[in-house]
């Protein structure tokens, strides 16, 4: 039987959500612009379907709709875009700004947003499976869902519900670094140890101390590039450019954190000028004391990480 709910409790009570929502939208989506179109949407269908809400479990209810809206915007995606296998192969992944991840109410329905289920690349290990096996993933090893309210989610029978999961857990496994379930919900001393010196290595243009903290089978991606390099003989030609004497000009980074990982937002300050301009976001996956992915993106995201566009000299 349908509870009634006021509109004005009704649009309070979602909104207390909106942050958590634009989370599970992210995972299913691997982008912030996207995200924030699913939640719009999401909102809009919520308040011109609020009478069919039993006033049973808002919370759920809503991440059914969002669901819903991710499904449909991976359907027309997917009609535009290849097929997902890899990590170069995710042009649209962008980064999420931790203070925004930080912001999210942890009341006692939420769920920790630890690095293991935002973490670049467990986001673009998401991207590789079929959008259902995905939700179903999301549902019950990330929001720790049951089977029935996983079913529920996907309207489904469990039996299927847990077939999805199941495919979706063996297809993960395949993707994801042995170490994840070690990844806390900050940087390490170590961690930040390393990002203080490839920020040192990058304002004293020094390649070699820049070498000396990537890991020899480092890999560098540049979303939406579908460019990958692999290895220290791939990335010293970029070093040089970045470094050398024909470089763009000298280099200024502000340390940060996306997606729970270390990161440097880095300017650049070209002959002539007198300000540091935005130039590029480097996201640092680091195994022991050596640096293992850098995910760079262009400088998009500096607004949404509450950085500046310039700086001065």
């Amino acid at each position: 039987m349908t509870v009634a709910i006021s509109d004005a409790d009704f649009g309070q009570q979602a909104d207390g959500h909106r942050g958590e929502l634009h989370v599970h939208c992210y995972r299913m989506l691997a982008s912030f612009h996207e995200a924030d179109d699913a939640v719009q949407e999401t909102f809009l269908r919520a308040w011109r379907h609020r009478t069919t809400f039993d006033g049973a479990n808002l919370r759920a209810w809503l991440y059914k709709v969002a669901t819903n809206v991710c499904l449909d915007m991976l359907r027309q995606r997917s009609r535009h875009q290849r097929q997902i296998t890899s990590f170069p192969d995710v042009p649209w992944m962008t980064p999420y700004p931790d203070r925004m991840l930080d912001q999210v109410v942890a009341g006692p329905d939420s769920t920790a947003i630890d690095r293991e289920t935002i973490a670049l690349f467990f986001l673009a290990a998401l991207q590789t499976l079929p959008p259902r096996q995905r939700a179903a993933l999301i549902a019950r090893d990330v929001l720790g869902w049951s089977a029935d309210e996983s079913a529920e989610l996907l309207e489904s029978s469990i039996a299927s519900a847990n077939s999805a999961v199941q495919r979706a857990r063996a297809t993960m496994r395949e993707h994801l670094p042995q170490s994840r379930t070690e990844w806390g919900g900050s940087p390490t001393p170590k961690e930040q140890e390393i990002l203080d010196r490839f920020i040192d290595a990058h304002e004293r243009l020094d390649a070699g101390a820049a070498l000396s903290i990537a890991s020899e089978d480092i890999r560098v991606t540049m979303p939406p590039y579908p460019w990958l390099f692999e290895g220290l003989d791939q990335i010293i030609p970029l070093l040089e450019r970045a470094f050398g004497e024909e470089r763009e000009g000298d280099w200024k980074l502000i340390p940060t954190m996306t997606n729970r990982m270390p990161s440097a937002a880095s300017y650049v300050r070209r002959p002539g000028d007198t300000k540091f301009r935005a130039m590029k976001l480097d996201v640092l996956r680091v195994d022991g004391d050596k640096i293992k992915e850098i995910t760079t993106f262009g400088p998009d995201p500096f607004e949404a990480l509450g950085l500046p566009q310039t700086v001065a000299g």
